[in-house]
């Protein structure tokens, strides 16, 4: 046993794995995560002393594409998917454009390869035009000229999108948001940030995070994603179960219409009951009724106190109960509750070389705690571990309060996509389920697809019933497309689910919106879509069904 175990912690819960070492307390046990390699130093601290492994630094693994652009095929040929009557890009277009920006007109087909493939590598347009805009006058002025010549635009934030929403489906005019990437302000007293919407995830957290404060939201792709993409296709991620969606933290936005007219409800209020609250629509219509070019946002104050335990579960029943008793005992400190299951840790560590720091286990769970006392919040924390393991919830587990080591372990779960996009092609479906039946469509689809899937798995956010059901093959086949769907979505529309929790629809998703919507609801889209963008040129192809 490590120094300072106290007798009422069960011996087996402290197995230590390679690379992993103990930091122990007067009050309480904790393990905490380090890299192989690091070395090891004795330091005295109050209650005695302590062993601690000083990690080395954290290598950095960069997603490299499985495919080069060039060689994934282009939708129009793997789709059944019909071009609009939109007009072509031609010469003169080109030069009004450069008229607008210049020096910011790209036409080298060396750069526009990137902006026409998604991140996954599925999907691949072939516009002829990249347009980088610095300001929202800008914006309107592109747009209006767009609109007069009938000319289809994509706009483009991070394309990290998982449904092919942020790249052109054709040759559409890709209107890239990257130079837009000012903050505008933040008030320290309110907690209030107004940006531009090409300002990056990562470095809006850093930059909140060097005043004390922190972004409502956290993704995988925080290092990729943009904020007015984030906002457009209403992206959950991994702190929805404490700070909720964007619906509610977002406070005001500024937006161009497909026609060019800018309509400035940038608020910094709270409180603002005049009228219909338009920002709304916005928010998760994923470019199609106009383009985000600013956003205000209520920021929460920087937690004083963070843990992190990663541990494991005998089963699925199990981490529902681990969830209930979190929420029971943990109340308001618990700001995350993620599950993965024993498909994920393999693959993460066969594909990125990630160790689990735990012995091994059906499933995973990852909860984080966010307070303003260490001491409170640990006391609570030990308590919940106490509880889990006196009743079997629990059968190992290891917790980090140093932010290197914390972020060693949440790349265990924010990995999970990268693993996924190295063992194969990827079928991925984001939907919401009853907490209690999330994991029931992974165990179904197992035995549904024997040996013709290459693995099967499901992890997610538990706290928000939000399930990542990711399916992988060798390659690209109909038929396993086909045992996939309608599956998948008629087993999600049984149990009143959504066929799309955070993700959007995008291209690869709008035409299986009927699962959840009913269609009175669809109707009323599509007529928003027509009074707002009557000529159907913003993001033509995406959200909506192709009959709509």
């Amino acid at each position: 046993m490590g120094p300072g175990l106290l007798p009422r912690w069960p011996a087996w819960l402290f197995k230590v794995a390679p690379g992993w070492w103990w930091k122990g307390y007067s009050h309480a046990l904790v393990r905490t995560a380090c890299t192989p390699g690091g070395t090891v130093e004795q330091r005295r601290r109050p209650g005695g002393s302590r062993w601690v492994r000083r990690a080395s630094p954290l290598a950095c693994r960069s997603f490299s594409a499985s495919k080069h652009p060039s060689e994934v095929m282009l939708t129009q040929e793997r789709y059944p998917v019909r071009r609009l009557p939109f007009a072509v890009v031609s010469e003169e277009d080109l030069a009004t454009f450069e008229g607008i920006l210049p020096g910011r007109v790209v036409t080298s087909p060396e750069e526009l390869a990137a902006v026409n493939v998604d991140w996954l590598r599925t999907v691949r347009g072939c516009s002829k035009v990249l347009l980088k805009p610095q300001t929202t006058e800008e914006v309107s002025q592109i747009l209006r000229y767009c609109h007069e010549r009938n000319l289809a635009v994509t706009p483009q934030g991070g394309n990290t999108s998982m449904v092919g929403g942020s790249v052109p489906v054709f040759d559409e005019v890709v209107l890239s948001t990257a130079l837009m990437n000012q903050v505008v302000s933040f008030h320290s007293v309110s907690g209030i940030l107004v940006c531009q919407a090409g300002c990056i995830l990562e470095d809006l957290s850093q930059y909140l995070e060097d005043r004390d404060f922190v972004m409502p939201l956290d993704l995988g792709a925080k290092g990729s994603c943009h904020i007015g993409g984030n906002v457009a296709t209403n992206a959950g991620g991994l702190r929805v179960l404490r700070y909720g969606s964007l619906h509610g933290t977002v406070l005001g936005l500024e937006v161009v219409l497909a026609d060019g007219t800018v309509l400035n409800c940038l608020t910094s209020l709270r409180k603002d009951n005049t009228g219909y609250d338009l920002k709304q629509l916005f928010i998760g219509s994923e470019g199609t009724l106009g383009v985000i070019t600013a956003v205000s946002i209520l920021c929460p104050t920087k937690p004083k106190a963070v843990n992190v335990a990663f541990l494991g579960c005998p089963g699925f029943a199990e981490v529902l109960q681990a969830f209930t008793s979190c929420k029971k005992m943990l109340g308001e400190i618990l700001s995350a509750f993620e599950f993965m299951d024993a498909e994920c840790m393999r693959l993460v560590g066969q594909h990125l070389h990630l160790a689990c720091p735990v012995r091994e286990s059906p499933f995973y769970v990852l909860v984080e705690t966010s307070g303003s006392s260490g001491e409170h919040d640990g006391e609570k924390l030990d308590g919940f571990l106490e509880h889990a393991m006196g009743s079997g919830m629990v059968t190992d587990g290891t917790v980090a309060t140093d932010q290197r080591k914390m972020k060693t372990l949440w790349a265990l779960r924010e990995r999970i996509t990268e693993a996924l996009s190295r063992d194969g092609y990827v079928y991925k479906y984001d939907i919401s389920l009853p907490v209690e039946r999330l994991y029931d469509l992974v165990t179904d689809l197992r035995a549904r697809l024997g040996a013709s899937a290459k693995t099967v798995v499901g992890y997610g956010h538990l706290g928000d019933g939000n399930l990542h059901l990711n399916v992988t093959g060798e390659a690209f086949s109909p038929q396993l497309l086909g045992a996939l769907e309608p599956y998948v979505y008629e087993w999600t529309a049984a149990q009143r689910g959504s066929v799309s929790a955070e993700h959007g629809l995008g291209f690869r998703k709008r035409d299986v919106i009927s699962y959840s919507k009913p269609p009175a609801a669809v109707q009323l889209m599509s007529g928003l879509k027509a009074l707002m963008d009557p000529k159907g040129i913003l993001n033509p192809y995406k959200t909506l069904p192709s009959q709509a």
